[in-house]
C-alpha cells in the first residue's frame, strides 16, 4: 500500500510559515528495555539519498531530548542504537512531543506543532488503510493457496481495487480539507508525479493552498509538475486511437534525418525500443516475422530507439536482423519523440493505416500479425 510507502518522501523538504517558539525541542519518551545512556540519532537525508546525522543525544530513564533552531519546517528522522526502524518527524519551531514503543518505532506518537498534528492525523488514518489492505491480502493468499474458488478470489481481488481506489479518494480529500498542511502538499506532489490524478483536480487543489504552502519547497516543484502532467495528457489525446499520429524526424544510424511522413506504408508500425530493453529484444523475433510476411504488402516500420549509446543501438539491429527504417537521438527516454508520443516505458508500439491514423497501440505477439493482415488483406 503506498500509505506505507510515505517514508519514501524522505527526501523532500518542508517548508512553512513559522512557529511562534524561537527554536524546536523534542520531548521523547521511549517505551521498552533500554539502557541509560543509549543513543538516539536525529537525520537527514542527504546526497544520494543517505541519511546524515545531524544530532545526538543519549536516553535516560527512558526519555531524551534534542533542541534547536529550525530556519524552516523539514522531514528529519529519529533512529535509535540497536533498535530496528526509525520514525519520521517534522522538525519545526515549537514544542514537538515523541512517545513511541522500541518494539514498533515506526508507529511513534508524535504532536505538539502544526505541522506534526497535521502529519499524525494522516497517518493514522492511512494505516487504517493499510491494516484493512494487509487483512485482504493475507485473505487473498490463502484463497489462492488452498483452492479457493475463482469466484472468491475474484471478489477478493475486487475488494482490494475498491480499497485502493478509496485510498486514493481518501488521500485527495485530505489534500483538500488541509490546504495548510505541508503534507498535503507532499501528497499533491506524488499524486501528479505518479499521473494518479488528472492536472485539472491537481490544480483545483494546488489553488487552493495557502500563500505559504505554494511558496515551500514542494509546492515550488508542484508547478513544474503540473507543467509536465498537462503535457502529457496532451500527448495522451494526440497519440489515442483514430489521432493521427504526430509527424516526426532523426538521425538513422548512417546520420541521415528521416522523417515518419515520408516513411508510411499501407500500415506503419512506430517501435519504441532500445537494446538495454530485454521485453523489447524478446519481441522483436515476432516483429521480424510479421515484417518479412507483409512488407510487401505494405507494411513498413520506423524503429525508434531510446538507446544511451550509437554502438549499443547498431549492434541490436545487426544482432536481431532489423531490416527496417531507424531513427535514434541517443537521449535515452529523454528523447524528444518518445516525449511527443508520451513514451514513459517500453516497448511501445503504435500501428498506424495508410493515412497515417493511429489504429492500434502496444500489439504483440499473434495480436499485432492479426492487426497487420486486417489492414493489408
Amino acid at each position: 500500500m503506498r500509505s506505507l510507502l510515505f517514508f519514501s518522501l524522505c527526501a523532500m523538504a518542508l517548508s512553512s510559515c513559522n512557529q511562534a517558539k524561537d527554536g524546536y525541542t523534542i520531548n521523547g519518551s521511549l517505551r521498552g528495555d533500554l539502557e541509560d545512556g543509549t543513543q538516539v540519532f536525529l537525520k537527514t537525508i542527504g546526497e544520494g539519498n543517505q541519511p546524515v546525522e545531524v544530532d545526538t543525544t543519549t536516553i535516560t530513564q527512558g526519555k531524551f531530548e534534542f533542541s534547536g533552531i529550525a530556519e524552516k519546517p523539514e522531514l528529519y528522522y529519529i533512529f535509535v542504537d540497536k533498535v530496528k526502524g526509525y520514525t519520521a518527524v517534522i522538525l519545526e519551531n515549537g514544542d514537538i512531543d515523541f512517545e513511541a514503543s522500541i518494539d514498533s518505532l515506526g508507529f511513534a506518537e508524535i504532536g505538539g506543532t502544526p505541522q506534526n498534528d497535521s502529519f499524525s492525523n494522516y497517518m493514522e488514518e492511512s494505516r487504517k488503510i493499510s491494516l484493512r489492505q494487509k487483512s485482504i491480502q493475507e485473505d487473498l493468499q490463502r484463497a489462492t493457496t488452498s483452492g479457493g474458488s475463482p469466484e472468491s478470489i475474484a471478489a477478493l481481488r475486487d475488494e482490494m481495487q475498491e480499497l485502493i481506489e478509496e485510498y486514493q479518494g481518501f488521500e485527495t480529500k485530505f489534500v483538500s480539507e488541509n490546504p495548510n498542511a505541508l503534507i498535503s502538499a507532499l501528497l499533491l506532489e506524488r499524486s501528479i508525479s505518479t499521473k494518479t490524478i488528472e492536472s485539472s483536480k491537481a490544480q483545483e487543489l494546488y489553488d487552493a493552498f495557502s500563500a505559504e504552502i505554494k511558496d515551500s519547497k514542494p509546492g515550488q516543484r508542484i508547478l513544474d509538475l503540473l507543467e509536465r502532467l498537462k503535457a502529457s495528457e496532451e500527448a495522451d489525446k494526440n497519440t489515442s486511437i483514430g489521432a493521427t499520429a504526430p509527424n516526426f524526424s532523426g538521425p538513422n544510424p548512417n546520420g541521415e534525418t528521416l522523417e515518419l511522413k515520408n516513411l508510411l506504408g499501407k500500415a506503419t508500425l512506430v517501435d519504441f525500443w532500445a537494446a538495454w530493453c530485454r521485453p523489447c529484444r524478446a519481441e522483436n523475433p515476432n516483429i521480424v516475422s510479421v515484417y518479412k510476411k507483409y512488407h510487401d504488402k505494405g507494411l513498413n516500420i520506423v524503429g525508434v530507439s531510446l538507446d544511451r549509446t550509437a554502438d549499443a543501438w547498431k549492434k541490436a539491429i545487426e544482432d536481431d536482423g532489423l531490416d527496417w527504417n531507424h531513427i535514434s537521438n541517443i537521449a535515452y527516454f529523454d528523447d524528444e519523440i518518445a516525449k511527443l508520443y508520451n513514451v514513459d516505458a517500453i516497448p511501445a508500439a503504435f500501428l498506424l493505416d495508410e493515412n497515417g491514423v493511429i489504429v492500434a497501440k502496444n500489439l504483440r505477439g499473434p495480436a499485432l500479425e492479426q492487426k497487420v493482415a486486417e489492414l493489408l488483406n
